[in-house]
């Protein structure tokens, strides 16, 4: 049965309300965003109940994100040098619910410290996987690999390399669609879940891909790209605050 036009909410290249009280805080730094243009009845499938693909023009998209987290930290407490800092790559689909919520939706999450993805994976369902992951950086050129250890597949890798060019005063609108979200999407023993999120304007860079090989998309249910991504970004970072999850009328939580 065919779902009901959602009606989203503008985007925003700013997050719509302060966090003042977080549940989650983290810096995401030397971030590199690379993203395909897909057909939304193929994501639509792969999608959390409650939720259908959001799109520009017709069009959603699929993200492949590398980057380095840095001190995860619960509520006010310090984050954690070391179990709380790593590289991470995510893939990731663009999503909207009823209540018009913008969001991402996480496809799989490669990490290399094991004890988070065991934790994520228990207790908030999670689809975060351990790997072998390292981020090198040589003057203005970025590296990230990934190897996949557990669960699996096993042959699951990643290797992206870009050069990092000059910072982009006024991004597109495609720009904004692709890195202002300010919530995720998930399943919650059976419940939809939304978790708000806060962080400053993202400083975005052009970048140029000067190398890439992945099979991290087929590996979380998605077609393989026939083509080099649409649009290739980099940012060096910015702090975030994850809200509690959103109430199902859509307020957030106290």
């Amino acid at each position: 049965m065919p779902h009901p036009p959602f009606v989203p909410e503008p985007i925003t290249a700013d997050p719509p309300g302060p966090t003042p009280h977080p549940l989650l805080t983290q810096s995401w730094l030397d971030l590199a965003f690379l993203h395909w243009p897909a057909d939304p009845a193929d994501v639509a499938p792969l999608l959390p109940p409650g939720t259908v693909p959001d799109t520009l023009d017709g069009v959603t998209y699929v993200g492949l994100i590398a980057f380095r987290m840095h001190r995860v930290g619960w509520f006010r407490l310090p984050g954690l040098p070391y179990l709380g800092t790593f590289p991470e790559t995510n893939v990731r689909l663009y999503s909207v619910d009823a209540h018009g919520r913008r969001g991402v939706v996480f496809r799989s999450l490669d990490a290399s410290r094991l004890l988070p993805v065991a934790v994520a994976r228990a207790a908030f369902r999670l689809p975060y996987l351990w790997s072998r992951m390292d981020i090198r950086q040589v003057g203005d050129t970025i590296t990230y690999r990934s190897a996949r250890r557990w669960p699996g597949p096993r042959d699951a890798h990643s290797r992206i390399s870009v050069r990092i060019g000059e910072p982009i005063d006024e991004p597109t609108e495609l720009e904004h669609f692709l890195t202002a979200r300010w919530g995720m999407h998930s399943s919650f023993f059976g419940r939809q879940m939304y978790l708000p999120n806060s962080h400053p304007r993202w400083p975005l860079h052009r970048a140029e891909l000067l190398e890439y090989e992945q099979n991290l998309l087929p590996a979380a249910g998605l077609p393989t790209p026939p083509d080099d991504p649409v649009s290739v970004l980099y940012s060096p970072g910015v702090p975030v605050r994850f809200a509690l999850p959103a109430r199902p009328g859509g307020a957030r939580s106290a």
